[in-house]
């Protein structure tokens, strides 16, 4: 990517040649945050890119920028691990303009100040759109609902509450939570794990776990979850999402559930459509998360579910460790992998370059779909005239290796570390601004004003 500098003015950039969602090459004007023209050969016309930087994009696919429904950014409480400052860069780099943070942090984030903390976090960093998620249980104790009304009221406008890192199990609770999210269109995030069945589970059940003489993870404790919530979710006319969906079973359920019409969405990480319980082999506790890394055969069912749409989108569930909690013997470890900076690296690896699914369907999985699931209004919209300009340019022919202690994100506990990957995320505008260019790091977004967004429906609004 080549930029060539014409006394740029505020807020103009003219990308030419870009292959929007993989098809032919076309022009972008972005001008004021808005994407003013879409078509050929626009710089033609002298007058109309008057002092736009001029991007030549030849050879690169212009994407949506990326949401991410499901990222664990640490603060407050546990800036060891990460900020949001260091995790959004990280996303930026990885072609992300929006990310849903998750309630896991210390104090949790179960109340309106403790959302309305997370975002104003989020936009001093100005790298990324950072929408809150509100915890469903006070103190994720499951004992308790949180105040859900007052996160949706608040500043923040929370529409995604989950316990994630821990199962919402009280039936009557997740009923409730449900009933009272309905009211303001909310969605319950559900990290399905029965836990009487997982005490002590250290990776899947199966043979691999039988052999290394590791307690298993049977794939029953996800799935009695979500064959439990979904017919919850039917009975009060709610919306469910389903988080990191980890087995084949789990996608059975969730295809007969949407047969039957159940308002159900669900998620897959980019490990699970990758990387297998074979890995554990290894002792190495990079290899350690939750849900646990399953069979081949529940990867090429994920794949299939991915593309045929049972499963929505794709959430990261960028989950990362100070090194002292992963660089230990493997039952002390502790669970998750980072994921916002090879992402979509991953996915063009699993469903791209497989064949699976083209540009278009990785923008619906890992844009469209998920800002309508988290209803962001000004995200995963299409790439023409008069939308919001959250772009991502990226080349799809370039070849890179992992390097953990290159990125952006504190954490280090990635699973491709050392792993050559294709596609790579050259420039990211967020709002019509480059947080992202030539592959590197630019300069933030900086808010205007505290605008009190309302939420809304995002183009895939019936999700």
């Amino acid at each position: 990517m080549a930029s060539q500098h014409h006394d740029a003015g505020a807020g103009a950039y003219l990308i030419r040649g870009a292959a929007i969602l993989g098809g032919a090459p076309e022009d972008l004007l972005i001008r004021d945050g808005i994407i003013a023209e879409r078509g050929q050969d626009l710089s033609a016309d002298g007058a109309r890119v008057r002092n736009a930087t001029v991007i030549d994009a030849a050879g690169l696919v212009a994407l949506p920028g990326m949401v991410d429904i499901h990222t664990h950014l640490r603060e407050p409480g546990r800036e060891d691990a990460e900020t949001v400052e260091t995790g959004t860069r990280a996303a930026a780099l990885g072609g992300y303009t929006a990310v849903h943070a998750m309630a896991n942090s210390t104090p949790v984030a179960d109340t309106a100040g403790v959302v309305e903390q997370v975002l104003t976090l989020g936009r001093t960093a100005g790298w990324v759109d950072v929408r809150p998620v509100g915890a469903v249980t006070v103190g994720l104790a499951g004992e308790q609902l949180a105040e859900l009304g007052a996160m949706a009221d608040s500043r923040a406008h929370v529409r995604v509450f989950s316990d994630d890192g821990i199962c919402v199990h009280d039936p009557v609770l997740m009923r409730r939570a449900l009933e009272y999210v309905k009211a303001f269109d909310g969605v319950v995030a559900q990290h399905a794990q029965e836990p009487r069945l997982t005490a002590g589970a250290q990776m899947n059940e199966g043979d691999v776990s039988a052999v290394l003489g590791l307690t298993g993870w049977p794939a029953v404790a996800e799935e009695s979850i979500i064959a439990r919530d979904v017919l919850l979710a039917q009975h009060v006319g709610s919306r469910l999402h389903v988080c990191h969906v980890s087995t084949a079973g789990s996608v059975e359920i969730i295809r007969w559930a949407k047969s039957r019409g159940v308002n159900v969405t669900a998620e897959v990480t980019p490990h699970h459509l990758w990387l297998t319980d074979e890995l554990a082999r290894s002792y190495d506790p990079v290899y350690k998360v939750n849900p646990p890394l399953r069979t081949d055969a529940d990867v090429q069912a994920l794949r299939a579910a991915l593309a045929d749409g049972t499963i929505d989108v794709v959430g990261t569930d960028h989950a990362p460790h100070p090194s002292e909690h992963k660089e230990c013997e493997w039952a002390q470890a502790a669970m998750g992998m980072t994921g916002l900076e090879t992402a979509l690296s991953v996915v063009q690896h699993t469903m791209i370059e497989t064949g699976l699914m083209g540009w278009a369907d990785f923008a619906r999985v890992t844009s469209t779909a998920p800002a309508a699931i988290g209803r962001v209004a000004d995200q995963g919209r299409g790439l023409d005239a008069g939308e919001p300009a959250n772009v991502t340019l990226v080349d799809p022919a370039a070849r890179w290796t992992v390097d953990p202690s290159k990125m952006a994100t504190m954490g280090r506990n990635s699973p491709f570390a050392g792993r050559e990957l294709p596609g790579k995320v050259v420039a990211t505008f967020f709002k019509g601004h480059p947080t992202v260019l030539d592959g590197k790091l630019n300069t933030p977004y900086r808010w205007l004003a505290e605008t009190p967004e309302l939420p809304g429906t995002a183009a895939a609004g019936s999700l």
